[in-house]
């Protein structure tokens, strides 16, 4: 079991990691940080072999506290998952070590790839004293990525449509259009119409479920 720590204070983004991580599985969340205070407090009561690093912390960013992780936590892997696409960010990370860089939003296969990283490794270091060449190419290896050109209707993004499945497909208890739009960072129109249009083609159904209050809320679910 792999425990991981999960620094994102945003706490809808934080429990789709987690679900993400159930569903992988191998992997415990030993704990949640809302910002670097925390985050470092964890570290130290926790015994933690991956941190899932957000660059926005609200007290300090990740490209700041990483020379000081790297410090005090040598063996750590850090995963960075962050909105910003700054190269100086992006070059910051790597030099300071992280062992991938994802950009919201996440999606399930995306960050499956980037845990994936995480066991590989870990089993490689444990099963080699030495290394020869090919070992060594393992361990920096990276795995391309693949795109699809898909004719859709306008409004449709494919990418953005892609990271919409994703997100259904990892959450078996769906999701409603507002969560969805916090998700992606966009309106809860656009996160809608995305979810309806999934709907109108067959991959998507959508139930009415009643909260605290009694007001229906409309949830997503992949067919």
């Amino acid at each position: 079991m792999i425990n991981v720590a999960i620094a994102e204070d945003d706490f809808r983004v934080a429990s789709i990691h987690e679900q993400f991580l159930e569903k992988l599985g191998g992997f415990k969340v030993v704990g949640k940080a809302l910002n670097a205070r925390e985050t470092f407090r964890l570290l130290e009561n926790e015994m933690v072999d991956v941190l899932l690093l957000d660059n926005y912390l609200p007290d300090q960013s990740g490209t700041l506290l990483l020379p000081e992780l790297r410090r005090n936590h040598p063996k750590l892997d850090i995963i960075f998952i962050t909105a910003s696409t700054e190269g100086a960010v992006v070059e910051s990370s790597i030099r300071n070590g992280v062992l991938d860089y994802i950009v919201k939003p996440v999606t399930f296969n995306r960050f499956k790839l980037a845990l994936n990283k995480v066991v590989n490794r870990r089993q490689l270091f444990e099963s080699n004293d030495e290394f020869n060449q090919s070992a060594i190419d393992q361990i920096f290896a990276s795995s391309p990525t693949k795109s699809n050109s898909v004719l859709l209707p306008k409004g449709i993004d494919p990418l953005t449509l892609s990271k919409v499945e994703e997100t259904l497909e990892s959450l078996e208890h769906g999701i409603n259009a507002e969560d969805l739009s916090e998700y992606l960072g966009a309106s809860r129109t656009t996160a809608r119409r995305y979810l309806e249009y999934l709907i109108s083609v067959g991959k998507a159904k959508a139930e009415l479920e009643y909260g605290i209050v009694g007001r229906p809320e409309r949830k997503y679910y992949l067919i």
